[in-house]
């Protein structure tokens, strides 16, 4: 069974994002996946300290901190696609999702004695929301993200998003919820 790990970054766990993703969620389910869904916004994730202490623990993520990320990066692991969601504020994903890319290290073992990968080869997708023209708002995002795969040696599938325009009515219009299924479907086949 395909499993879709989707990292949820809204500060509203009912929000604009969490939304969008019902249909996406529906759709998965349909054609099969197990999917876990994992909020990041009500998580202990705390900063990485750039230490390195990771590097040097072979088979498992390793951090030196005590922390909710042990068992987030565990579900990446056992995970075939990782989806992320965010609302792009300020260009970017919110806090809680970019503390978490930055303690990526542990899963790319590329720094110290230990060298392997316990993430290469897995599926990424976004799933994101924002304010303005799509490119222009999350074109920043999708560029850190592509050049997280490209060097972890993970598969870039794309990202499907939607403007917020007036209310959460626009991640409910029938073009959105289409689109939301339609995504998923085409991930799938990838």
């Amino acid at each position: 069974m395909t499993k879709v790990l989707i990292l949820m970054a809204s500060p509203r766990l009912n929000g604009n994002t969490a939304e969008l993703l019902k249909p996406f969620i529906e759709e998965l389910k349909n054609n099969g996946c197990e999917t876990n869904y994992i909020t990041l916004s009500d998580k202990n994730i705390l900063p990485c300290k750039g230490c390195y202490g990771c590097q040097n623990v072979q088979g498992r993520y390793g951090c030196v901190q005590t922390d909710d990320v042990e068992k987030i990066m565990g579900a990446i692991i056992e995970s075939d696609y990782i989806i992320f969601a965010t609302p792009i504020y300020t260009w970017y994903c919110t806090a809680p999702m970019k503390a978490l890319l930055d303690r990526h290290y542990g899963l790319n073992k590329f720094y110290g004695k230990v060298k392997e990968s316990l993430w290469a080869g897995k599926k990424v997708a976004i799933v994101a929301t924002h304010g303005y023209e799509n490119a222009y708002a999350a074109g920043p995002f999708v560029t850190g993200i592509q050049r997280l795969c490209e060097h972890s040696k993970l598969n870039y599938l794309g990202i499907y998003s939607v403007r917020h325009e007036g209310s959460i009515a626009d991640f409910q219009t029938e073009e959105a919820i289409a689109g939301a299924k339609a995504f998923a479907r085409r991930l799938l086949k990838m």
